[in-house]
């Protein structure tokens, strides 16, 4: 294919030497003329491991040539690849400046040439940005219609400094967000001969998992330090741990635990980062990423709250109380606190958990639910059915069968209950087009 790369720094220079190593057809782009005099000449443009000997071949074997001219490079090609940078703004805004000015250039060509052209946006942005701010620009310069006079199409990098290149070649997945199936083809086409999985998904989704990944990559070093840090001041051996803790491909390295659903609770992890935070400041260590945790939890509660809130009704319906499907534990259940917090707020509330019977109860399990939620025996449902007769809300806390299987489609003006779904239902997805259902992250 005949591919532009608009913008030389680290992700378009790597981008463009490894397309045209793949056999493209490939014209870098960038207002500094020192970087394409350089990939002219053969030489990278930035200092990366096995760049420089890659853009030397490219360029001798006439794949990879530079230009400072936009309308050249637009005009000599069948795709674009938009790889300018978005740098933070003081207030920690993201700059868009370099990629509406990119935008608007490539626009005004496209609206010269004839034929179908496909722009992708590689460059890291908010979601929302491409479709709310960049195809705008392109069809008003056009003056054609995204998705049927021209292509558009965000496929986010992988690729770690250091190591871009190897991750070019063997990445660990590939994203296409497509505006439409010919514009996904179009970059699924690029990179037809690298192994990994294809993800071919929404636009805007394609924009959020770039910022997913950032996110948890932050997360994960800033986990690992703070907690060597404890285990420092503790005397135990950081690296010992963590070796064992990444070989936990089950539950610590793997899919585990990273589905949005309803707050976190039960006897173990309230408990166990308490008393990891006490130690940490016994010990005068500070750790604010794992002191923040509770909070964050607490505040995710609080969602569940406030849309049960925003209904405006006051008959509500409580599906779940343990704190996980499938057992009695009451014990630091996030739904234990959530019907209390209703409770105490004067809702009419009715609860339904198929595994919570009050003469059961016994031990720590008892003492905790006499404490939390004393009025808990006249709360009780003993049926499905008893809180659906009863709720103008129904909030989902389990997934058990019985309830699934009851739960009425919801309704916004009097004709049925307002479901609120904290574990995100089977049928969710059907479920969010209607008036009367919530989402509690989703």
């Amino acid at each position: 294919m005949r591919v532009s790369v608009l913008g030389l720094g680290y992700v378009g220079c790597v981008s463009a030497a490894c397309l045209a190593s793949l056999g493209h057809e490939v014209i870098g782009v960038d207002v500094n003329r020192v970087k394409v005099d350089l990939v002219n000449d053969g030489r990278a443009p930035v200092v990366e491991e096995r760049i420089g000997d890659l853009i030397a071949e490219v360029v001798r074997t006439g794949a990879l040539r530079a230009t400072t001219d936009v309308r050249q490079a637009v005009l000599g090609s069948d795709v674009s690849l938009v790889c300018v940078g978005t740098p933070s703004e003081p207030n920690g805004g993201l700059c868009t400046t370099f990629l509406e000015r990119v935008t608007e250039q490539i626009g005004a060509v496209l609206a010269e040439r004839d034929g179908r052209h496909t722009v992708v946006f590689r460059s890291t942005m908010l979601p929302g940005t491409c479709l709310d701010l960049l195809v705008p620009i392109l069809e008003k310069h056009t003056g054609g219609t995204a998705g049927v006079d021209f292509g558009v199409a965000v496929n986010p990098e992988f690729l770690r400094e250091g190591t871009s290149v190897r991750d070019f070649f063997d990445p660990p997945k590939t994203v296409i967000g497509e505006l439409d199936p010919e514009s996904g083809d179009v970059v699924a086409a690029l990179y037809e001969e690298l192994p990994g999985e294809v993800f071919r998904v929404p636009v805007p989704t394609a924009e959020a998992i770039k910022y997913a990944d950032n996110a948890f990559h932050g997360l994960k070093i800033g986990f690992a330090n703070e907690f060597g840090a404890v285990c420092q001041a503790l005397g135990v051996d950081s690296h010992q741990v963590m070796d064992v803790f990444v070989a936990d491909r089950k539950l610590n390295i793997s899919p585990a635990y990273l589905r949005p659903g309803f707050a976190f609770g039960g006897s173990c992890l309230p408990k166990d980062l308490r008393s990891l935070v006490h130690a940490a400041r016994r010990a005068d260590v500070s750790v604010p990423i794992l002191s923040h945790v509770l909070a964050s939890n607490a505040d995710h509660l609080q969602r569940a709250v406030e849309l049960v809130e925003r209904t405006g009704r006051r008959r509500v319906g409580l599906f779940g109380l343990s704190f996980k499907s499938g057992t009695d534990d009451l014990r630091e259940s996030p739904l234990v606190e959530l019907a209390e917090r209703l409770f105490g707020k004067g809702y009419d509330l009715r609860i339904y958990d198929p595994n919570v019977n009050l003469s059961r109860l016994l031990g720590a399990n008892r003492e905790y639910i006499e404490t939390r939620l004393p009025h808990l025996a006249q709360l009780l449902a003993q049926s499905v059915d008893e809180v659906l007769d009863h709720a103008e809300v129904c909030v989902v806390g389990t997934k058990d069968p019985a309830v699934l299987s009851a739960l009425p489609h919801g309704g916004a003006d009097g004709d049925g209950p307002v479901i609120v779904d904290l574990v995100r239902l089977p049928d969710a997805e059907a479920r969010r087009a209607e008036p009367g259902y919530a989402g509690l992250a989703w």
